[in-house]
């Protein structure tokens, strides 16, 4: 933990519990994530080419990202529903890998920030992919998926140290 911090997410006694945000301000909160799937070059020219089974994999998964981002207080246990303002997931393919890189950002104007729901787009976009072509590589790895930035509220700005 950073010096000084607490774990805002436990009560006096230790018992999780949703942050209360009544007092607090609503402002312009944005916040960026990353992560990869790491694939087969075969399986990297499949989806370049549009030939999956399934269709697109790259359209999908970006609406997948998209959706998924929207119903974060749905599936981790004490974020708050938000009504988000901006919600974009890029999905790049990237021969190095080889695999897809994928980004997130999404924007709000509220109470609390929007860590989690970047961090979900970018995580349902990469299982998103691996599902569309897991029949021709299972051996796919989802990896290196992390806050990159974050602007807004009372703690302010972040940025990821470069790797």
């Amino acid at each position: 933990m950073e010096p000084g911090s607490t774990l805002t997410h436990l009560d006096t006694s230790g018992a999780a519990n949703m942050v209360d945000v009544t007092d607090k301000p609503a402002t312009d909160r944005t916040a960026r994530a990353e992560g990869q799937i790491v694939m087969r070059p075969e399986t990297l020219a499949l989806i370049r080419e549009g030939d999956a089974k399934k269709g697109d994999v790259i359209g999908t998964a970006r609406l997948a990202g998209i959706m998924a981002a929207k119903r974060t207080h749905e599936l981790i246990p004490l974020c708050h529903p938000l009504l988000l303002s901006k919600v974009r997931v890029e999905c790049e393919p990237d021969a190095a890998l080889p695999g897809l890189r994928i980004a997130a950002e999404v924007r709000v104007q509220g109470p609390t920030g929007v860590e989690m729901e970047a961090l979900t787009a970018v995580s349902v976009a990469c299982l998103t992919v691996y599902d569309m072509v897991k029949a021709v590589d299972r051996g796919m790895r989802i990896e290196g998926i992390r806050l990159i930035a974050k602007d807004g509220g009372r703690s302010g700005a972040y940025r990821a140290p470069q790797e």
